[in-house]
């Protein structure tokens, strides 16, 4: 087997080139740069020894460039990678080196250099500027918000919890169960943030991704990440998009109540909930095949949902925390609206 040359390493990347390689079309369409000056200024706060006020000296290695590990962390979120899984794929495929614009000669960050680094932003809460940010850009793209609003929840399970009783009830009174101050080891493994719910009469424990998208372009817009316990109508102000050049609010049976339908019509816009049947007073067929008209508008936002969970694995947040639930959350909404946009103007460049 001869050794690589220059050549070589070209023809294979021409080759994923002509297979339509995803992260070389993200590369190219999301503004990178322009993410820089908030990681940096965050990394100055939170960040382990990135800053170069914290530095005693020059001497040493040099901290990791802020866009570089930000991509790193856009591609963990795609793929649903672990720290130690995207050391070793970073290692291994030619495809996300390139994304990350190392060469085969260069270093790259450990498990524990992604895990700080996440730490950090997580710390200083940035997931939901550049969320923002990235959106902005979207809509200087022309993509507009339009067609009107789609909101909806989904659970994303988290480890669940072996507490005794007593350690429930008092965590749920926002206490720290006294035995747990005398095993700190513990108590780092407790996940005293999330909670349970009940869902088509099953249980689930973790956190739920409010989300409200807009209908034409399938975007997430705007998004909240909660315990699961929090009910889906809560988030709804939230949610809400001034932006959308439509009035329409679509959402299921949770969201409708005489409150959110007055809320809706003070700010100017039209409710599309489901209608949900009370005791002794079922759904007149009118009103049920207004449902049937408004589901087949409202499951665009399981579109969203289910290519999270089957291409992006989502179904599961192995943090422990909100705020650490929140950039793992945070990250995926965003790779997501960075995927579906690559999806958007491929179709664009598609059609004649």
């Amino acid at each position: 087997m001869g050794q690589l040359g220059f050549f070589d390493l070209s023809r294979r990347y021409e080759g994923l080139d002509g297979q339509n390689d995803p992260l070389a079309t993200l590369a190219k369409l999301v503004p990178w740069e322009t993410f820089r000056a908030r990681l940096e200024a965050a990394l100055v706060d939170h960040g382990p020894r990135t800053a170069a006020a914290a530095r005693k000296s020059a001497a040493g290695r040099k901290p990791w460039d802020a866009v570089l590990m930000f991509k790193a962390l856009v591609v963990q979120a795609l793929y649903n990678l672990s720290d130690a899984q995207m050391e070793y794929q970073l290692r291994d495929r030619l495809s996300f080196m390139r994304f990350l614009g190392l060469g085969l000669e260069d270093r790259v960050p450990d498990a524990t250099t992604l895990w700080l680094y996440r730490e950090a932003l997580a710390r200083a809460g940035l997931v939901e500027q550049l969320f923002a940010a990235f959106d902005d850009y979207l809509r200087t793209q022309g993509y507009l918000a339009m067609g009107g609003q789609i909101v909806d929840a989904t659970i994303v399970a988290a480890p669940k919890q072996r507490n005794h009783r007593d350690e429930t009830a008092a965590i749920k009174r926002a206490e720290t169960p006294a035995a747990w101050d005398a095993q700190p080891a513990k108590r780092r493994q407790k996940d005293t943030d999330a909670r349970w719910t009940m869902k088509h009469g099953r249980s689930y424990y973790g956190y739920k991704n409010h989300i409200g998208m807009d209908r034409r372009h399938k975007l997430i817009r705007r998004y909240s990440v909660t315990d699961a316990a929090r009910h889906d109508s809560q988030e709804l102000a939230g949610l809400l998009d001034a932006g959308n050049t439509a009035s329409d609010v679509w959402a299921d049976s949770a969201y409708r109540s005489a409150e959110i339908e007055a809320e809706l019509t003070a700010r100017g816009l039209r409710s599309r909930s489901q209608r949900r049947a009370a005791r002794n007073r079922p759904l007149s067929p009118r009103e049920q095949q207004g449902n049937t008209t408004r589901s087949r508008v409202r499951a665009r936002v399981e579109h969203v949902f289910g290519h999270q969970v089957t291409a992006m694995g989502g179904k599961l947040v192995r943090t422990i925390g909100i705020v650490r639930a929140r950039m793992k959350i945070g990250m995926q909404n965003l790779a997501y609206n960075m995927s579906r946009f690559a999806s958007l103007h491929r179709m664009a460049a598609s059609t004649p």
